[in-house]
């Protein structure tokens, strides 16, 4: 019997272990790609979409070989404080899936850009000062004059939504309700205040549907004139938005929500 090693053998040996040192020293590389390059990208792609945030947590989930592809399997952001077009968000937690960038592109110093829409699952809460912050956001005001016009056609007065000067919005949220008041300002300068308390659920995902509106005399008033042909009324959150759970809360909203984001 040869108790001796063949020369070949060990050859073999050795190749193994520089092949494993390779593969080794190679995935080290792209898990710095995600620290040093997709990570921080990603934290300024973030910030880049609002106009303010704070504490902000961002964790990712892919393979290196997906990263290098440009593909990330999923991010989940935390954040406080968050301002966007205007609306102020207490706090945010999000969810996006299946993920494409520009990785190329993000290596040679290049902002991030996604390369497909992506959806997002997540909630979101709003506190009632918030929410009073973000009074004269164009996303809010326009949803809420969309609102008030609804409801002043319904009592048939006539107005046009261009015509409808609103000013000095005020939010109150009670549990399972919304006040609003404004004052209304005509093309003459007349100033008329209003006050509106409804209730609200979803009719579909995307459909927000009022529930038992009423007008008020006061923003503080108890009781007031039932809105009946506007109860049940539906507005469309549009095709991109799904809303799975609305919560309204006194002084605070919250909601769960699917969204499509596009690039």
């Amino acid at each position: 019997m040869n108790s001796g090693s063949d020369p070949s053998d060990v050859e073999k040996s050795v190749e193994v272990e520089e092949d494993l040192g390779n593969q080794t020293e190679t995935l080290s590389k792209q898990s710095r790609i995600i620290s040093k390059v997709l990570a921080p990208a990603v934290r300024l792609w973030l910030r880049s979409q609002v106009e303010h945030i704070e504490d902000l947590q961002v964790e990712i989930e892919a393979g290196d070989r997906q990263i290098l592809g440009g593909h990330i399997r999923q991010i989940a952001l935390s954040a406080q404080k968050a301002v966007y077009r205007g609306l102020h968000l207490t706090r945010v937690r999000l969810t996006g899936q299946n993920i494409r960038v520009n990785l190329g592109q993000i290596a040679r110093g290049k902002p991030m850009r996604l390369l497909e829409p992506v959806p997002i699952e997540g909630t979101l809460l709003l506190q009632e000062a918030d929410l009073n912050a973000s009074a004269n956001a164009p996303l809010l005001k326009a949803g809420v004059t969309q609102f008030l016009v609804t409801l002043l056609r319904s009592s048939g007065s006539e107005v046009e939504e261009p015509a409808l000067n609103l000013q000095n919005l005020k939010i109150r949220l009670e549990e399972n309700q919304i006040v609003l008041a404004a004052a209304l300002i005509s093309r003459s300068g007349t100033e008329n205040a209003i006050a509106i308390r409804s209730g609200f659920e979803m009719g579909a995902p995307n459909l927000l549907k009022l529930v038992n509106p009423h007008w008020l005399p006061h923003a503080g008033a108890k009781r007031g004139l039932a809105i009946h042909d506007l109860d049940g009324y539906e507005f469309d959150l549009g095709k991109d938005t799904e809303i799975q759970d609305l919560k309204l809360e006194t002084g605070q909203l919250s909601c769960r929500a699917k969204l499509l984001v596009r690039s």
